[in-house]
């Protein structure tokens, strides 16, 4: 069997060549090393312990189960079972469906999307954040922050239902360009009319991927490659003129300074100099408040775009009837390639004075006189025209009031935050309730430490969440704030002692790291060098092929027995305390052992 590394980086060696044809593709699917690969990455992940449609989990996972499921690709008689379908609830009150596939679903398009991401990483634009490896939120942002420089108007773009809305036509002839072999082909499909079951009645997809899939991510963004280069084409026509006109009002004043400039060095009548110093000092301020070209030049236009997922923000130097245009343009392209709809309520035009929404940033562009020296040590206006990233004070509140860590009052006319005990929690552990209060904040700041304001909108957060949890362990140890902070601070910490399930004592420290903003992430590096594919060691499927029992040591056929967590394990049974003490969720045993484990799981 061909090693999965090398197996996908030779296909990593074709992908930037837009016209190369990969064939013989399906035959991958019957190398068991893939599958080992795909086995390691994906087992940890706890939604494999949700049983699909077949009543299956990732419990008992064999290398028998993988020889059948090659089997039955090989022979063509595989098929996807049908989805599990549950709602899970958006930010906006409505709920987002989510498909659950059978664990051997999982397994085969696992292995279907590290052949898609090979074939296809290289040919995707640099413009697509969304779902990709070294590219986040964050690389979509600071590539707005860094590009988007001197934008006029933002258009913020949203397709509507567009998961459930992508054609499988049109997605299977999008692959067809590329892949030249029909049984894979015939794979996909398989997987995108696989349809799902919801209140135990089968329902058949005619259209979307499947939310949830392993495989609907990377499908979605091959769907939308097409709109990623249509942009690309698009911008190349739209960009017009080297540079903005220069502004005659500007270079006008500027020579008038210049010129007094010169007088001033030559002058020595002290009365005519202490004139000239004046005159120059206001010519410098006056300059400073006009733009050194003009802000609106009909010869110079310029369209940035950046797009995660299916959301899409372009940035337009041009007048508002341009981005109205565009809007038309690019909505009747969407309408008529690829079968989509723009959403009419989030498809918005703003000035780039105001702000526009974007993966919950809120970005706008800074208009500044302020000055600052350049290398050469002359004086620039170098904040005027940045891109501000926002964290949004509303955004705060609602995460706040999401977690009920705060009430609102009215003092003169005026809302004011205080914190409040979070009564829910007070059935954990103290050192479980600073661990909570641990993991909150640091989600919201990591999500939001690249925004200009995160020093003071997360301080505000920060300071709520600090107070909110001693309040709560207040309530826990019906005590005060003031005794709760004199009895755990240390050294100008807070700090909960407690001892672990090996009887030892341990710390939990309360978050005391600060919110200092942070420099983006580039994504250069993931543009300008080749990708590659590095493909995990199957250590799991070492502990099968040894054959040997992890409980009894008994020689003989094993399969691996997985828990979804740690936590919820009882030390009464000794497989139990052999996770435990390994500190791994599986456990490689016999059949009676599997039949003993399962006997009490009952």
């Amino acid at each position: 069997m061909r090693n999965p590394e090398k197996v996908l980086n030779t296909l990593c060696s074709h992908s930037k060549v837009s016209d190369y044809k990969y064939e013989r593709l399906y035959r991958i699917l019957f190398n068991e090393e893939m599958f080992f690969a795909a086995y390691q990455r994906i087992y940890a992940k706890q939604g494999n312990m949700t049983p699909g449609t077949d009543g299956l989990t990732i419990d008992q996972m064999s290398i028998q189960r993988i020889e059948c499921l090659i089997e039955s690709l090989k022979n063509e008689t595989y098929q996807p079972h049908p989805a599990r379908r549950v709602y899970i609830p958006k930010k906006n009150g409505k709920s987002r469906p989510l498909g659950i596939p059978s664990f051997e679903d999982k397994l085969v398009q696992e292995v279907t999307r590290m052949v898609l991401e090979a074939i296809y990483e290289g040919h995707f634009e640099s413009t697509s954040h969304g779902f990709r490896p070294y590219k986040s939120c964050h690389t979509a942002l600071t590539h707005i922050q860094r590009q988007f420089t001197g934008t006029r108007w933002f258009i913020e773009g949203d397709i509507k239902g567009f998961f459930d809305n992508i054609d499988h036509n049109i997605l299977i002839n999008i692959l067809r360009e590329r892949i030249s072999d029909e049984r894979f082909l015939r794979l996909i499909r398989k997987f995108l009319n696989a349809g799902y079951i919801e209140e135990w009645k089968y329902n058949h997809t005619y259209s979307g991927t499947p939310q949830g899939g392993i495989i609907s991510p990377i499908l979605a963004n091959i769907y939308l490659d097409k709109f990623d280069k249509y942009i690309r084409e698009y911008t190349e026509k739209f960009n017009e003129g080297e540079q903005r006109q220069r502004n005659a009002a500007y270079f006008r004043v500027n020579t008038r300074a210049v010129n007094a400039r010169k007088k001033l060095k030559s002058e020595t009548d002290p009365r005519v100099k202490a004139e000239l110093a004046e005159k120059v000092k206001s010519l410098q301020l006056e300059l400073r408040n006009i733009p050194c070209s003009l802000e609106m030049d009909e010869n110079y236009s310029r369209l940035k775009y950046v797009r995660y997922a299916d959301d899409f923000l372009i940035g337009v130097i041009g007048s508002k009837a341009d981005c109205e245009k565009i809007k038309v343009e690019i909505a009747q392209y969407m309408n008529d390639v690829l079968k989509l709809k723009l959403s009419a309520e989030k498809t918005l035009i703003t000035h780039a004075q105001e702000t526009a929404k974007f993966l919950g940033y809120e970005i706008s562009v800074r208009k500044s006189s302020a000055m600052k020296r350049n290398r050469k040590g002359i004086l620039q206006r170098d904040f005027n025209g940045r891109v501000m990233l926002l964290l949004p004070m509303e955004t705060v509140k609602k995460k706040l009031k999401d977690y009920d860590a705060i009430n609102f009052e009215q003092v003169n006319g005026s809302e004011v935050w205080k914190p409040k005990p979070r009564s829910y929690l007070t059935a954990k552990k103290p050192q479980d309730i600073l661990a909570q209060y641990n993991w909150e904040i640091r989600g919201f700041y990591n999500y939001y430490r690249i925004a200009n304001n995160v020093s003071a909108t997360c301080s505000k957060f920060g300071y709520i969440m600090e107070y909110s949890m001693y309040m709560t362990l207040a309530q826990k140890l019906r005590s005060s704030i003031c005794k709760i902070k004199k009895r755990f601070c240390k050294d100008r910490q807070f700090v909960i002692p407690y001892t672990d399930d090996k009887g030892r004592c341990q710390y939990r420290i309360f978050y005391d790291g600060g919110f200092k903003r942070q420099n983006g992430i580039t994504d250069r590096s993931c543009d300008t060098q080749p990708f590659t594919v590095l493909v995990p060691y199957p250590t799991l499927v070492e502990r099968l092929k040894a054959n040997r029992c992890e409980k009894c040591g008994a020689a003989g056929q094993t399969v691996m027995h997985h828990v979804r967590a740690l936590k919820t394990l009882s030390t009464e049974y000794e497989w139990n305390r052999l996770m435990l003490k390994r500190n791994r969720k599986t456990l490689a045993v016999c059949e009676a052992c599997n039949a003993k484990i399962h006997e009490h799981d009952k």
